[in-house]
C-alpha cells in the first residue's frame, strides 16, 4: 500500500526539525484498503453463519447467499456425492474422477444463468487440465478472462454453456478442502460493472471455504451418524404388521427433526406361549447412536425376560434391576447414561381370557378403543418409577379386552409437542382413535402419526397399534380335578373326547401322554386343585395343567434303576415347545404341538 507523507508546516531547518506530519492515502489504495476490510468482515460472518447447520444442503445454501450479491454477481456450490448422504469422498488426484452435483446457487442481475446447470442436476465430468489441477490440490483458481478459462477447461462446447454464465467477465473456483479431502466447489462469478477477481479475493475466499468444507464435513459426519443410528434403530424393530393368532399388530417410528440424532424410542411384539401376545413400548433418554445402542440392550433384555413368561410387573422388575447393572458398570468413558431414566411399558394379552395385563415404569398408559363404538379411554394404571430408579415396585393392572378392540402403545413424543400438553395430546390422540375404524392398522398407524405430529418432531415418536383377536369359546375348553391320582384317568378321557370333537383324533395319543405326565405330577407333587385347558389355535394344540405349586419344573435324566422322574423328559420330547409360568394362585405347565386341523 502505498502512502503520501506532507508536513503540516515547514520549520526552515532540517526535514528532522519538521512539525506534525499528515499521512495521506491515494484514491487507488484507499479502494484496495476498503476491499481488503469488506473481505475480513466478509471472512468473520462466514466463520460465524457456516458452522450454524447440521445439514449439508443448508450450509451450501448459506454459502451461496453469504456471497451474492455483496461480493460477487453469481455463486454455485457443488458437492461430492457421496457426501450428499453423509460417506467420505475418495482419494482422487483427477477432476474427471469427481462426481458433483449442485446443491446451491444464488444470483444477481449481473450476470445470466439461464442456460447454467440446476440445482440438483449433475455436474459433467470435465478432462484433466492446468486449470483443474489445483483445485483438486486445494488451491483457488482465478480467472479474470472467460476466453481463457473456456479453451483452458477443454469441454465441448455444450458442457461449457452449462458452466459459464453468460454476461460473466471474471471466476474465482475454490475447493471445499477438509482433512485432505475434496468435498466440494464453490464457483463465483462477476460482471459489468463489478471489478474483476484479484488473488486477494482467491486467497479471501480460500478462508472462507475452508470454514464452509469444516461445516460440511461435520454435517456429513452428522449424516452418516444420524444415518447409522436410524438404521440401526429400524433394524430393531418389527415388521410394519404382524398377523398373529391373538392380534394382529403395527407400529411406526419416526425420528426427530434435526438435533444430533435418532433416538431410544421403540417398540416390539412379541409372541407368548398359549397364543398369548407380548407388546412393549418403550423410551431411552437421549439420541444418537449411543441412545440407539441402550436401546437395543433394552429391547434384548425384554424380549429373554418375556421369554421366561413373566408377569409384567415381575418382567418390569427384572429389567429395572439390569438397568441398574448397566448405570453401575463402568468403562473408560464411564457409566452409560443412556439407560438412566428410560421409560418402558409391557402388556400382554390373553385370547383366551380376553383380558390385557399391563405394567408400566413411568411410561404413559395405553389407549384402547373399545369395538362397541365406546370413547377410546386410557386404564387407570398404577405407574412405577422410570426404569433404574430402584428400590420401588411395579404393579399389573388387568382389564377386559373383547376381541376387536384396539390398542394403542406410544411413546410421549405422540403426545407432546412444542406448543401442548400431555393432557391435550392425550385428548387428540383419542379423537382420532375414534376414527381408524376397519383402516388397516399399517396405514392407519402412518396416519395417525401424519395427524397427531409436525412435520418437525421435536422429540421421536414410536407408536405401536394393536386390534386383538379373541378365541372362540368352541376352541377353549377347561376342566378342574380335585387331587386324586384316580382322577389322571378321568383327564385322559376328557382330553380325548374333546379332540375327537374338534376332529383331531390323530394327536389324541400323544396329547394324552403329555396330560398324564403333567396332571400325575401335579396331584403326586403338589397337592390342590388341577386345572386343565385345551386350546385350539389356528397353527397347533396348547394343552396347559395348573396346580398351586411355586416350584420351577425341571428336567432331569432319571438313571435306569429310579421308578419315576422321566415325566418331563416325556414331556419335552413329544410336544414342539413347552414350559411353565408362575401364576398369582401357583403355576402353569403348557406344552404346545403343531397339528393340522381337520379338511
Amino acid at each position: 500500500m502505498r502512502y503520501v507523507v506532507v508536513p503540516l508546516e515547514s520549520t526552515g531547518g532540517s526535514v528532522a526539525d519538521a512539525g506534525p506530519w499528515l499521512v495521506l492515502l491515494e484514491d487507488g489504495d484507499r479502494e484496495a484498503a476498503a476491499a481488503a476490510r469488506r473481505r475480513t468482515e466478509l471472512a468473520h460472518v462466514a466463520a460465524l453463519a457456516l458452522g450454524e447447520s447440521l445439514d449439508v444442503t443448508e450450509v451450501a445454501r448459506t454459502l451461496a447467499n453469504l456471497l451474492v450479491p455483496g461480493f460477487a454477481d453469481l455463486a454455485t456450490v457443488d458437492l461430492v456425492e457421496a457426501v450428499l448422504v453423509g460417506d467420505e469422498p475418495a482419494l482422487l488426484d483427477v477432476s474427471s474422477q469427481v462426481r458433483l452435483r449442485r446443491v446451491a446457487a444464488a444470483q444477481s442481475p449481473g450476470v445470466s444463468a439461464e442456460h447454467l446447470l440446476q440445482v440438483g442436476e449433475a455436474v459433467p465430468p470435465l478432462p484433466e487440465s492446468a486449470v483443474m489441477r489445483p483445485l483438486m490440490e486445494g488451491r483457488a483458481v482465478v480467472v479474470s478472462d472467460i476466453g481463457v478459462l473456456s479453451s483452458g477447461l477443454g469441454a465441448n462446447p455444450g458442457t461449457l454453456s452449462l458452466l459459464i454464465p453468460d454476461g460473466a467477465h471474471s471466476s474465482v473456483a475454490v475447493p471445499l478442502y477438509a482433512r485432505g479431502l475434496v468435498l466440494g466447489c464453490l464457483t463465483l462469478w462477476r460482471g459489468p460493472p463489478s471489478e474483476p477477481f484479484t488473488d486477494a479475493d482467491g486467497s479471501a475466499l480460500e478462508d472462507i471455504a475452508s470454514h464452509a468444507a469444516l461445516g460440511v464435513d461435520n454435517a456429513r459426519r452428522y449424516a452418516r451418524e444420524h444415518r447409522s443410528a436410524v438404521t440401526l434403530q429400524r433394524s430393531l424393530l418389527p415388521g410394519a404388521a404382524k398377523h398373529l393368532p391373538g392380534a394382529e399388530t403395527a407400529g411406526v417410528y419416526r425420528p426427530r427433526a434435526g438435533g444430533p440424532g435418532a433416538g431410544g424410542d421403540w417398540f416390539d411384539v412379541i409372541p407368548l406361549p398359549s397364543l398369548r401376545v407380548g407388546m412393549v413400548v418403550g423410551d431411552v433418554v437421549g439420541h444418537g447412536l449411543q441412545a440407539t445402542a441402550a436401546m437395543a440392550r433394552l429391547r434384548t433384555a425384554v424380549r429373554v425376560l418375556a421369554d421366561l413368561d413373566l408377569d409384567p410387573d415381575e418382567l418390569l422388575t427384572h429389567l429395572d434391576d439390569l438397568v441398574l447393572g448397566f448405570s453401575d458398570a463402568t468403562d473408560s468413558h464411564g457409566p452409560d447414561p443412556a439407560v438412566l431414566g428410560a421409560t418402558c411399558l409391557y402388556a400382554v394379552y390373553d385370547p383366551a381370557s380376553g383380558t390385557c395385563s399391563v405394567s408400566s415404569a413411568g411410561h404413559p398408559p395405553p389407549a384402547v378403543l373399545p369395538p362397541s363404538g365406546d370413547a377410546p379411554a386410557f386404564p387407570d394404571l398404577v405407574p412405577g418409577p422410570p426404569l433404574g430408579v430402584g428400590g420401588m415396585s411395579f404393579a399389573t393392572t388387568h382389564f377386559e379386552t373383547p376381541s376387536g378392540s384396539l390398542l394403542a402403545l406410544f411413546t410421549d413424543g405422540l403426545v407432546t409437542s412444542r406448543t401442548s400438553g400431555v393432557e391435550e395430546g392425550m385428548n387428540r390422540l383419542t379423537e382420532a382413535l375414534g376414527r381408524v375404524g376397519d383402516t388397516p392398522l399399517d396405514e392407519a398407524s402412518r396416519e395417525l402419526l401424519a395427524r397427531l405430529t409436525p412435520r418437525d418432531p421435536a422429540d421421536d415418536v414410536a407408536l405401536l397399534l394393536a386390534r386383538t383377536r379373541m378365541l372362540p369359546a368352541r376352541d377353549v375348553s377347561a376342566w378342574e380335578l380335585e387331587p386324586d391320582l384316580a382322577n389322571v384317568a378321568r383327564a385322559r378321557e376328557l382330553v380325548t373326547s374333546q379332540l375327537a370333537a374338534w376332529g383331531l383324533d390323530e394327536a389324541a395319543f400323544v396329547t394324552e401322554l403329555i396330560v398324564s405326565e403333567l396332571v400325575t405330577n401335579a396331584i403326586r407333587y403338589v397337592g390342590g386343585p388341577v386345572g386343565l385347558r385345551l386350546i385350539r389355535g389356528p397353527e397347533g394344540l396348547v394343552c396347559e395343567v395348573s396346580d398351586t405349586g411355586t416350584t420351577q419344573p425341571r428336567v432331569r435324566r432319571a438313571r435306569e434303576t429310579d421308578e419315576g422322574g422321566r415325566g418331563l423328559f416325556l414331556v419335552s420330547q413329544l410336544a414342539d415347545r413347552w414350559g411353565s409360568r408362575f401364576t398369582p394362585g401357583g403355576k402353569t405347565i403348557w406344552s404346545e404341538q403343531v397339528v393340522e386341523a381337520p379338511v
